[in-house]
């Protein structure tokens, strides 16, 4: 029988102190419903300024230059997934 952990036997033995499980080792947190809208908000509006800026990016090229950022920049922050906060512009 195999004895690698899975993510579906990783909370019974994540429960033992000591036992180690590999990659299923993952934190368990508990959000509230509130908390879970907030985070899905949040991942809303930066796919929502994200795409904005690719628009502008694509539209209007030389307002990225008026607010002083270069192309480069403006590339690495599209190119980001929605989940990943975004560095000060």
């Amino acid at each position: 029988m195999n004895n690698t952990p899975t993510f579906a036997s990783a909370p019974h033995q994540a429960a033992r102190p000591g036992t180690p499980v590999g990659l299923a080792e993952v934190s368990h947190r508990h959000y509230s419903l509130a908390t879970l809208r907030s985070i899905i908000a949040t991942w809303g509006e930066r796919i929502r300024f994200r795409w904005e800026l690719e628009q502008k990016l694509k539209d209007d090229p030389h307002l990225i230059d008026d607010i002083g950022l270069t192309r480069r920049q403006v590339e690495a922050e599209i190119a980001k997934p929605f989940w990943r906060v975004s560095n000060p512009l």
